[in-house]
């Protein structure tokens, strides 16, 4: 049998259309596994059913000649003229280790699955995993829950080698699977190709920087993505320094979900610097984190750069004094903003009084977070006093939760209500009068 050349592209175009128009060549997830992961294998592409006939007698005749070999005259073994040739196929990325043998792929006759339920069978048999049951039910469904499965690294290489080719997934949450920076890459992969998921949750599965690498790399591609949620993958500023222009590129990712990492001070400049570029997100989660002093006089900069972000969530960082002077700026500049929460930052009564005067010339923010913030009833009082006083303000929701008010602040709160009929105040409670005088 004559070797037969692939072309990738071509394949790749032929497998989305719903079959190979050329009958020479392999399936999409076949020649894409190859491609990616790097291995050590003798491939074979085997003919199309249409030559189902010429193709078994062609494999008859080769086995027959690869048993009886002949023999020439100078004693040596010359193979039969059917023999077909294995071509050994070596690819240099070394950032995977997995041993692959593919010739079930390229042997076995199999009718184009949208699925990827039978390309998933044959990666878990390869890859030496269990397939999981949930997954082979269920991925013909548009959203798919595979959390808390235990896939590890292994598994979760199986799982994307199937949804390469996969047309029902649109949403996917792998949250909480050990995938690690390999995993996470094979995912990331997969979404080169994949063009039907939008929605993916990878958060907590220590993909690091391995991981937060290729995932950029993803996204400087992948044009349908528009939500992701890295949260909980111990990123820190090596990984925002590989997200930061993957951000200022990309401009169909809308939501992205950067919380409960390792971002500190350096991470925040970098990524401060990269909101104020973005030009798609509508929502940035960046919450429990250790972004501060420079780098959270980044971040209130990026958002003041920035005109089209919805909702930022920076709480339970340390903005501090400095941070709040920065927003106050970016309050008076932004008109997108709508949603912020900057709980639990350390704020003080002095940075309370400055954000304040940056939401006194704000008319866009809707709902404000700032609880568990030690700037007292004073501070919320400032706050308060801004929103009344701003007759274009667009505040709703004012949350002050775990910080007691005193009656000056109620008395304040009761005259608001009649220019703001649908203003809502939480608080952590009024002052006990008592105690006060005590």
């Amino acid at each position: 049998m004559k070797e037969m050349k692939v072309d990738q592209k071509k394949i790749w175009e032929q497998s989305r259309a719903g079959r190979s128009a050329d009958p020479g060549v392999s399936t999409a997830e076949e020649v894409w596994m190859a491609k990616e992961y790097p291995l050590r294998c003798s491939q074979r592409v085997s003919r199309s059913p249409s030559l189902h006939q010429s193709t078994r007698t062609a494999h008859q005749d080769e086995d027959h000649t690869n048993e009886e070999d002949e023999v020439d005259e100078g004693g040596g073994i010359r193979p039969g003229d059917g023999q077909q040739q294995e071509e050994e196929c070596v690819i240099g990325d070394v950032d995977f280790d997995t041993d692959l043998e593919l010739d079930r792929f390229h042997n076995e006759r199999r009718a184009y699955d949208p699925t990827g339920q039978s390309s998933y069978r044959e990666a878990c048999k390869m890859l030496n995993v269990i397939p999981v049951s949930c997954f082979l039910r269920n991925m013909n469904q548009s959203e798919l829950n595979m959390m808390h499965y235990g896939l590890g690294s292994q598994g979760t290489k199986a799982l994307a080698i199937s949804l390469v080719t996969n047309t029902s997934v649109l949403k996917l949450n792998l949250r909480d699977n050990w995938m690690e920076g390999i995993g996470g890459a094979a995912i990331a992969d997969m979404l080169k190709e994949n063009c039907y998921i939008t929605e993916i949750d990878l958060s907590e599965n220590r993909m690091g920087e391995y991981g937060a690498r290729a995932l950029s790399s993803m996204l400087l591609e992948n044009s349908t993505l528009f939500s992701l949620n890295l949260s909980g993958n111990h990123l820190d500023e090596r990984a925002a320094r590989h997200l930061s222009p993957a951000l200022i590129s990309n401009q169909k990712l809308q939501h992205l979900d950067l919380s409960h990492n390792r971002f500190g001070d350096i991470a925040g400049e970098i990524l401060g610097a990269a909101t104020a570029e973005n030009t798609g997100m509508k929502s940035l989660n960046l919450a429990w984190n250790c972004i501060r002093g420079k780098g959270a006089i980044a971040i209130a900069k990026g958002l003041e750069g920035n005109i089209f972000l919805r909702t930022l969530d920076l709480s339970y960082n340390g903005l501090g004094k400095e941070g709040s002077v920065a927003l106050e700026e970016a309050l008076k500049h932004n008109n997108t903003l709508e949603d912020l929460n900057i709980s639990n930052n350390r704020i003080p009564l002095e940075g309370a009084i400055h954000f304040a005067l940056g939401l006194k010339a704000n008319t866009t923010l809707r709902i404000l977070k700032m609880s568990r913030n030690p700037m007292q009833s004073a501070g919320c009082y400032a706050i308060l006093k801004s929103v009344q006083a701003n007759p274009e303000s667009a505040v709703e929701f004012l949350d002050f939760s775990d910080i007691c008010v005193d009656q000056e602040f109620e008395d304040l709160f009761e005259s608001a209500k009649e220019t703001l009929p649908n203003l809502q105040v939480k608080h952590g409670g009024k002052i006990n009068a008592a105690l006060k005088k005590s």
